[in-house]
């Protein structure tokens, strides 16, 4: 049984990017600064969290060995297991951009070579001539915000207008995105994805990796909430990925989460949607139930990124790390001999940083190769997110890709 199990830490990152002074995030470590706050008892903008980070599953896989390799970080002796039985590494990220796109197709085996286009900070973001071409193919009458924002931000500033007009909240952040929030009853579901889909033609001309739609439900600023029925418009990948490969030679992808989005549909097989992390990781665990020889199950875990990575909150970002961490040894229980289980990140989003957008960091690369002796096996630091994906390849027996290189001789090599 040769199977593949991908699951992405959304925002999970290490620190020690090599090229992080050019995105201004020298010194930027998720992972590192959580430690740090939790450990001392730093207060953040949610409050203080009692006790220390606490991941032991994920330091007996190498991952706190893996935040040593990335950055040095003087905390991550502290919480490393004496005899790691997984394999462990670290990647720095080859793709020009740290947005989500760029992060998991490179992971797939596509690195995103070119420059994505983006919105400028300034009172009205989005250029008239686009807005205009907007309201005239959706049929609207005009919309909110317009500028750069947080999410939450943009539903106390706008969503009281937005119910009471009826116009949709378009803003963005310094990723390429086109975000658009609308009440899921008020403004309707539907009539947020048929705008959405429209919006995603007319950015194209921009180079915009991404128009979200952002539905959420509530009456006033204080209840106001994002909703599971978000959805991703994502441009398609210009070359073949990893997906694509193992498709085209009759394999399945199995797509949990945002995963299906973010690759277009392309190279999927089936789509599982899933609201937080708790839900993911139950999804995931029927998909490994259900996968058969040759497959490969790729989950996005959202909430470390979409919770509290963007909203700067440390306390809530260890508590998911826990939380993770308690539910995967359901993941490991799941895995047959010959098994595969890569667990990543796809960028950093540092909840110490300053304003609320990704951090330019490496990335864990720790998992099992069921069955193999390999214990401990160490990867170094990887020159590409790419050689996941090649190696993921590699075990299933499909064409290697151009631009990664596979470990999976160093797994197999004492099993």
């Amino acid at each position: 049984m040769a199977r593949a199990f991908l699951f992405v830490m959304d925002s999970v990152g290490l620190g020690g990017a090599n090229d992080a002074a050019q995105f201004n995030d020298e010194g930027s470590n998720t992972v590192g600064h959580i430690l740090e706050h939790t450990e001392n008892g730093k207060a953040d903008k949610t409050g203080l969290r009692e006790g220390p980070l606490q991941c032991p599953n994920l330091a007996d896989l190498g991952f706190f060995h893996a935040l040593e390799l990335a950055s040095a970080h003087p905390l991550a002796k502290t919480k490393q297991a004496r005899s790691p039985y997984g394999f462990w590494g670290v990647s720095d990220e080859v793709s020009n951009g740290k947005d989500t796109p760029s992060g998991h197709w490179e992971i797939a085996g596509l690195p995103v070579t070119f420059d994505w286009g983006y919105f400028p900070h300034k009172t009205q973001t989005f250029p008239q001539a686009l807005l205009d071409s907007i309201y005239k193919e959706a049929g609207i009458e005009g919309s909110l915000a317009n500028c750069h924002s947080s999410g939450t931000e943009a539903l106390t500033n706008f969503g009281d207008e937005h119910i009471q007009f009826g116009q949709p909240i378009f803003y963005t952040s310094s990723d390429s995105v086109f975000q658009i929030a609308a009440h899921e009853t008020h403004f309707g579901l539907e009539r947020l994805y048929a705008l959405c889909e429209t919006v995603r033609k007319l950015v194209d001309p921009y180079n915009i990796g991404r128009v979200i739609a952002r539905p959420f439900l509530g009456d006033a600023p204080d209840n106001f909430v994002r909703t599971g029925n978000r959805r991703d418009y994502s441009v398609l990948p210009p070359e073949p990925t990893l997906l694509d490969r193992l498709t085209s030679t009759g394999k399945r992808v199995t797509a949990v989460g945002k995963i299906g989005d973010i690759f277009a549909h392309q190279g999927i097989s089936e789509v599982i949607k899933a609201n937080g992390n708790d839900a993911l990781a139950d999804a995931t665990l029927e998909a490994m139930a259900d996968a058969d020889d040759g497959d490969l199950v790729f989950t996005n875990f959202i909430d470390f990124d979409q919770l509290y990575g963007h909203r700067r909150d440390v306390a809530g970002y260890a508590s998911a790390l826990e939380h993770f961490d308690k539910r995967l040894p359901e993941f490991i229980a799941a895995l047959k001999h010959d098994d595969l289980m890569i667990i990543t990140a796809d960028h950093g989003c540092d909840p110490t940083w300053t304003g609320s957008d990704h951090t330019r960091e490496r990335i864990p690369i720790v998992g099992l190769l069921k069955g193999s002796n390999a214990k401990g096996a160490q990867l170094g630091i990887r020159k590409s997110f790419a050689d996941i994906g090649e190696t993921i390849a590699a075990h299933l027996g499909v064409p290697a890709g151009k631009y990664g290189t596979s470990f999976i001789d160093k797994l197999k090599s004492d099993a």
